[in-house]
């Protein structure tokens, strides 16, 4: 097994026994995973470069933005305040996808098999020096949960633009990579 291989997510896992509300939670944050493990997968330095424009996000940025983004989801099952701003400067490429995959591993293990009442409990916490703001789970999933799906989207299509498209035997259906 490569190193890549042994990052999370370079498959789905299976599916859970039952359609709880932590295991859909659970299950959304794998899809996750799955996508942004090869949207992000072999990246060069051309790839990280790119932007589609001249006021957009380099495919870089967007790692980062992911990345503080996978803290949050991480961070709200335990109700652990996200401390504003977040200096990502001195991650790296590297850095950024293996701790992007970790954090929504651990998101997932936190949600799986959680009850509707132990959502109540889940917050989306802000901390700007003392002052926090919270949001309950519904935000989460509306707000980081979908954005992330949106930008590992974006990465994507940005690096077919720049040459270096994702493998062809990717089932997002599956979870799998198809043998051809």
């Amino acid at each position: 097994m490569t190193a890549q291989e042994q990052l999370p997510y370079h498959e789905i896992p299976d599916y859970p026994q039952d359609y709880g509300p932590g295991n859909v939670a659970a299950r959304m944050i794998d899809g996750l995973g799955f996508r942004f493990y090869w949207a992000s997968e072999g990246l060069t330095q051309k790839d990280l470069d790119y932007k589609p424009s001249e006021d957009g996000r380099t495919v870089f940025q967007t790692l980062q933005h992911i990345y503080g983004m996978s803290e949050m989801i991480k961070n709200a099952p335990l109700a652990k305040p996200n401390v504003r701003p977040m200096d990502l400067s001195t991650l790296s490429y590297e850095d950024l996808r293996k701790g992007t995959l970790e954090n929504l591993k651990a998101a997932s293990e936190y949600t799986a098999g959680k009850t509707a009442e132990d959502f109540e409990n889940f917050e989306v916490i802000f901390q700007r020096d003392e002052k926090q703001t919270s949001f309950p789970y519904w935000n989460l999933i509306n707000g980081m949960l979908s954005d992330c799906i949106y930008h590992a989207g974006q990465i994507t299509m940005m690096r077919r633009a720049s040459g270096n498209p994702i493998n062809p035997n990717i089932s997002v259906f599956r979870g799998t990579i198809r043998n051809n």
